[in-house]
C-alpha cells in the first residue's frame, strides 16, 4: 500500500465509485475507502428497477446499476481498502493524513485532496419522537430492505409504515408481494414525501392506504411490538388531542428522512449547510475546506441514483485537476420560495462557467418560472408546470465570457399567471 496518494475517496458507493473512476481516468493516483466488504453501497439491496434511465438510458435495478459502474471502475488503476473506516482526518502541510483502521490493523495514508463519498443515513423511530419501550419490531425502512432482499428473511408479517418517504413506499410494496399484509402508511405532512411516481405504483396499485396527516405517538409490547398508536396532527404537525386510536402490528417501519453522513467534514471544520445538512461548496463539489471535495448524498440527498453518479463524476474529475490555486467565491442568492440551491457558491476565478445547478421549493406550488440571474443578466430561464419539495429539480447553467468578472449570483421562482 502507496504511504501517498493523489486523491483519497472515502465511501465506495454510486457517488463514490464515479468520483474514484473520474479521478483516476484525469491522471490522478486514487485510493478508494469502503467500510463494508463489497462496493456499490446501498444499491446492492435495491433490486426493484428504475435505476440508470438518464446515466444509461435504461430502466435497471439496483444491483444492475452497480454492476456498471463497477465495469467502468475496474477499467481503472485505483487502490481499493475494504472494510475500512477512516477514523480520523487531520490538514497536513502537503494534504491530508487519514488513519484508518483495517483487518491489517491501523495505517496512515497521505492524501493531496479528498472527497466525501460518504452518504446518508436514515434517521430513527426515537429521532421521531415516538413514546414507548424498545421492543423487537421497528425497523427502518433500509434496515427491512436489507432483511428482506438481502438476508431473505421477512421482518414482518403485519405492520404500520410511518413516513412516505421512497424506501418506505418501496418497501410497503415489497413486503406486500411477499405476503406481508401493510395496514397503511402514515405521514405527518399534509402532502407524500416521496416521488409521485412510487405513490401511485407502490401505494395505489396495491390498494395499500395512505393516511396523511396522521403520525405514530406510542409503541406498545415488551420483547415484541404489539401495538402502535395512531394519532391526527394539526398543521404544525403537533398530535391531536383525543383523535388517538391503536393499530394492532408486528413491526413499525420508519421512513422519515434521510441525514447526510458529514462527521469526517465536521472533524475537518467544514462549514455544513443548515438547508442541505450537507458541506456548503462550490460548483466543482469544492466545500468551502480547499482540497476536500463532497459528493452525492453526503452533498444533498438526491432522489436519483443518476444525479449521485453525476455529482460523484464532477467532483472526482475537479479533485483530480485541483492545482490549489486561489478561489473568489460568491454566494448564491435563493428567492424566498426556494428551499435550497446546490453549489452555494460559485468560483468565478475557476475556469468552469458551465455546470448543473440543483433546487428544492419550499411549498407545492404550481405554473412556477426559475430564473438564474448573472449581475442583472439573465443567465438561465425555465419554466415548471408543478414543483414540490420531495422532488428534486436540477437543471443546466451556461455563463459567458464575462464569468470572472461577476460580482452576485442569484436563483429567483416566480408565480406565472
Amino acid at each position: 500500500m502507496a504511504n501517498r496518494v493523489d486523491v483519497a475517496v472515502i465511501g465506495g458507493g454510486p457517488a463514490g465509485l464515479a468520483a474514484a473512476t473520474a479521478a483516476s481516468k484525469a491522471g490522478s493516483h486514487v485510493l478508494l475507502i469502503e467500510r463494508e466488504a463489497r462496493l456499490g453501497g446501498i444499491l446492492k439491496q435495491c433490486i426493484h428497477d428504475g435505476f440508470g434511465v438518464i446515466r444509461y438510458g435504461e430502466r435497471l435495478t439496483g444491483p444492475e446499476y452497480a454492476y456498471r459502474d463497477l465495469c467502468r471502475f475496474e477499467e481503472t488503476n485505483t487502490l481499493v481498502m475494504l472494510q475500512t473506516f477512516v477514523s480520523k482526518v487531520v490538514r497536513v502541510n502537503t494534504g491530508f493524513l487519514l488513519t484508518l483502521i483495517s483487518s491489517q490493523g491501523l495505517i496512515q495514508i497521505e492524501a493531496g485532496r479528498i472527497v466525501l463519498a460518504t452518504g446518508c443515513r436514515e434517521r430513527t423511530s426515537k429521532q421521531a419522537a415516538i413514546h414507548g419501550t424498545r421492543p423487537a419490531g421497528v425497523f427502518t425502512a433500509g434496515s427491512a430492505q436489507y432483511y428482506t432482499n438481502i438476508l431473505g428473511q421477512m421482518p414482518t408479517r403485519r405492520c404500520v409504515i410511518l413516513g412516505s418517504g421512497d424506501i418506505g413506499l418501496i418497501m410497503a410494496r415489497r413486503l406486500t408481494l411477499e405476503g406481508a399484509e401493510v395496514l397503511g402508511v402514515y405521514e405527518a405532512k399534509s402532502t407524500p414525501g416521496g416521488l409521485l411516481r412510487n405513490v401511485v405504483q407502490c401505494l395505489n396499485d396495491f390498494d395499500i392506504p395512505l393516511r396523511l396527516e396522521h403520525t405514530v405517538t406510542r409503541l406498545f409490547g415488551t420483547e415484541r411490538l404489539k401495538a402502535v398508536e395512531i394519532c391526527r396532527v394539526d398543521k404544525n404537525m403537533a398530535p391531536i388531542p383525543g383523535t388517538e386510536r391503536l393499530v394492532k402490528c408486528d413491526a413499525l417501519i420508519t421512513s422519515v428522512g434521510l441525514i447526510p453522513e458529514n462527521e469526517l467534514a465536521q472533524m475537518l471544520g467544514i462549514e455544513l449547510c443548515k438547508q442541505t445538512r450537507g458541506p456548503i461548496c462550490d460548483q466543482s463539489s469544492m466545500t468551502m475546506a480547499d482540497g476536500v471535495y463532497s459528493c452525492g448524498n453526503a452533498l444533498h440527498v438526491s432522489d436519483l441514483v443518476d444525479y449521485v453518479s453525476e455529482n460523484g463524476e464532477n467532483a472526482g474529475h475537479c479533485a483530480a485537476r485541483y492545482n490549489g490555486s486561489a478561489r473568489t467565491l460568491i454566494p448564491v442568492q435563493a428567492g424566498k420560495n426556494i428551499q435550497y440551491v446546490v453549489p452555494q457558491h460559485i468560483d468565478v476565478s475557476s475556469p468552469m462557467s458551465k455546470f448543473f445547478m440543483y433546487f428544492r421549493t419550499r411549498d407545492v406550488c404550481a405554473n412556477m418560472t426559475v430564473t438564474v440571474f448573472g449581475d442583472d443578466k439573465v443567465v438561465f430561464q425555465k419554466h415548471y408546470s408543478h414543483l414540490r419539495p420531495p422532488e428534486m429539480e436540477r437543471f443546466f447553467v451556461e455563463f459567458d465570457d464575462d464569468f470572472s468578472s461577476l460580482k452576485s449570483v442569484s436563483v429567483r421562482m416566480e408565480h406565472v399567471r
